[in-house]
């Protein structure tokens, strides 16, 4: 499936831009590619990390009973592995 392309402009230190055209240029892509393929990258990392920030968050929320008190309702229960 080809998606549609949308150009930018940026602007870099001419510093970092040589280094990201060496890096792309070892790398036998295009400083576009490597730039996309970063920020993709960079996107589903932090998709997962926010995925699981909620998830343990709701577990928080919920609380865990941990077998001092009698099970209340609603709450995870953890178990071993015996």
């Amino acid at each position: 499936m080809s998606q549609t392309m949308q150009n930018i402009t940026l602007a870099l230190p001419k510093e970092l831009l040589q280094d990201v055209k060496e890096l792309a240029s070892a790398k036998n892509i295009s400083v576009s590619k490597l730039l996309g393929d970063t920020l993709e990258q960079i996107l589903r990392e932090e998709s997962g990390y926010q995925h699981a920030m909620t998830r343990s968050l709701q577990r928080m929320e919920q609380g865990f009973y941990l077998g001092l008190h009698k099970e209340p309702e609603n709450i995870l229960v953890l178990q071993g592995n015996d």
